[in-house]
């Protein structure tokens, strides 16, 4: 699995909607209503990195009210869950 983050800036008064729409597509697995420097965060899935250039590229970028992205390709994950799954024994 190849996860993408894309930090994405909207037309402040559009955030909601450009945020659903951005849940709607295909390979978007979430997207996070964020303080900082980014208005949302989308989480980008795929299983090919030719997947990423449809979906970033050719919907995500697409969508009406972005002003502005970045993305980027993460290397690994790191989770407590992942570490919590991997020594669960079944005890209660």
């Amino acid at each position: 699995m190849i996860t993408a983050i894309v930090l994405i800036h909207a037309e402040v008064d559009r955030i909601p909607e450009v945020a659903q729409t951005i849940a709607d597509l295909d390979g978007v697995s979430e997207v996070y209503s964020v303080a900082g420097d980014a208005d949302l965060i989308a989480m980008v899935r795929v299983t090919r990195h030719e997947d990423l250039n449809e979906v970033i590229a050719g919907r995500l970028n697409k969508v009406e009210g972005i002003v502005d992205t970045s993305t980027h390709i993460a290397f690994r994950a790191y989770s407590h869950h992942d570490l919590d799954a991997a020594f669960n024994i079944g005890l209660e």
